[in-house]
């Protein structure tokens, strides 16, 4: 589709410049600028059905044929010296954020420091939380990351789901060659490593972890381990906004990680919610945020630390991987994730805090 989408964008390219160099002017400029835009959006929503598919079209309007329109209206109007720096500058706007989402943030991974003060706990744990590292090779960046998991030297490493995202033909081989490099690093920590189950995940998604010391978790199950309570919501669990999972009895410090943060809408009394699955929007706006989360909590809650209601935490990762299949490969002011969270002891009456 993208082919013959892209061949139908230069007939229409052509058909708006040939109009602009028989009738120059800005009204008839901005009148055919119009028309482009609505058939490019009207073509991409006929030819495909998904919404990410049209999106991936739809970055092929702007970011080919956007600069290919103004560049020429640049040249046909070139005696309107403001149209014309008008048409370079956007020209040039658009280049440089084509630049930096497709080649330079997908993979400008950032690291992030939470840490959270509690009277709960006798002794500092650190926590890496690695979300949406879905993937579809296994090359240097992905490389990148997980070896920087482990350089972070966590006491307990937690993976929020969305793996690998492949064709069916070659997911085995990139399962193995995955299993084969995190047993090449190491990939373990003193307090364990838990995994959860995301949405791009097939229902075989713990094979990806054979052979190695992590817990994979299928059904919502409780773990004590380093001093402190580990709640792993199953898939479906982690969706359900009417979840209710009651505080840890003994009073230790709890922990609760889904794929998705809808389950923090619920009454789930954990001190710290986690999850991942909304790519922190993928594409952010300045002054408007992510265009789109999909889960249900508020566009405010689909990233970063927020506190909740009863002194709860919800923690949701950017992720460190984007989305494939069908979607464009790009973030825009949307950097790749790596969290990184230590929870440190403080008498009681103090105050919990993130940086």
């Amino acid at each position: 589709m993208i082919f013959l989408y892209n061949l139908a964008m230069v007939v229409v390219d052509t058909a708006v410049l040939a109009v602009l160099s028989r009738r120059r002017g800005l009204s008839t400029w901005r009148m055919a600028m119009v028309c482009a835009v609505g058939v490019a959006v009207v073509l991409a929503a006929a030819l495909e059905k998904t919404h990410f598919r049209i999106f991936r079209l739809l970055s092929c309007a702007i970011f080919l044929h956007g600069p290919i329109l103004l560049i020429g209206s640049a040249v046909i109007l070139r005696k309107s010296k403001k149209t014309t720096a008008a048409c370079v500058i956007a020209t040039l706007l658009i280049l440089a954020v084509g630049i930096d989402s497709f080649f330079i943030e997908p993979t400008w991974l950032e690291v992030t420091y939470v840490r959270l003060e509690t009277p709960k706990l006798d002794r500092p744990v650190r926590i890496v939380l690695l979300a949406d590292l879905q993937t579809d090779r296994l090359g240097a960046y992905e490389k990148r990351v997980l070896r920087r998991v482990m350089e972070e030297e966590p006491d307990l490493i937690l993976l929020a789901g969305d793996y690998l995202q492949t064709k069916w033909q070659r997911r085995e081989s990139l399962r193995r060659q995955v299993n084969g490099f995190l047993k090449e690093i190491g990939f373990s920590a003193p307090a364990g490593v838990y995994a959860v189950r995301g949405n791009v995940d097939p229902r075989d998604w713990a094979e990806l972890f054979d052979g190695l010391p992590i817990t994979t978790v299928e059904t919502t199950r409780s773990f004590d381990t380093a001093g402190l309570r580990l709640t792993c919501l199953s898939y479906g669990d982690s969706f359900n906004p009417a979840l209710e999972i009651p505080a840890d009895a003994s009073g230790r410090y709890h922990l609760v990680l889904g794929h998705c943060p809808d389950f923090a809408l619920g009454r789930v009394d954990g001190d710290l919610l986690m999850a991942g699955h909304t790519h922190g929007g993928q594409i952010r706006l300045p002054l408007v945020g992510p265009l789109m989360t999909h889960c249900n909590v508020s566009r405010r809650l689909a990233a970063g630390l927020n506190e909740l209601p009863g002194g709860r935490k919800l923690l949701v990762s950017r992720g460190t991987g984007m989305e494939r299949a069908g979607a464009p490969r790009l973030r825009f002011l949307c950097r790749p994730e790596l969290v990184v969270i230590e929870l440190v002891h403080a008498s009681k009456g103090g105050k919990g805090n993130g940086e």
